[in-house]
Formats: C-alpha cells, structure tokens, sequence
C-alpha cells in the first residue's frame, strides 16, 4: 500500500519522478521501482520523504490516514 501512498503523494506534489529521485539522490528507475512497489523502500529514504512532504511515516506506511 505504501508504493501506491508515494505515487499519490508525488502527482498531489506536482513532482516528476525525477525531482524525487534526485532529492533522495538515487536513480530515477530506482525510485520508479519503489513506487511500483517492486523494491522496498530503506528507512533512510521513507524519513526523507516524510520530512519532504511533511507527512508521518505511519502516513507513508498505510498506519495511519491522516497526514
């Protein structure tokens, strides 16, 4: 559930997969497949994206609904 949550958050942000790539200084097929939900996505890189779209990893994750 989450891939789908980082999708959301990115097209809401009006963001390319590449700006998110390149803020979390990673390959754009990379980021793509995290998305996709094809590899897991580090805790590195899940507090990165929290702090970047100011949600909570517990958002991000699919624990919690609210932002």
């Amino acid at each position: 559930m989450f891939f789908k949550r980082i999708g959301d958050l990115r097209t809401d942000n009006d963001k390319t997969q590449q700006e998110i790539a390149d803020m979390l200084i990673c390959n754009r097929q990379v980021y793509a497949r995290y998305e996709r939900g094809i590899r897991e996505v580090p805790i590195s890189m899940l507090i990165k994206l929290a702090k970047y779209y100011n949600v909570s990893i517990d958002y991000i994750v699919g624990l919690n609904d609210s932002k």
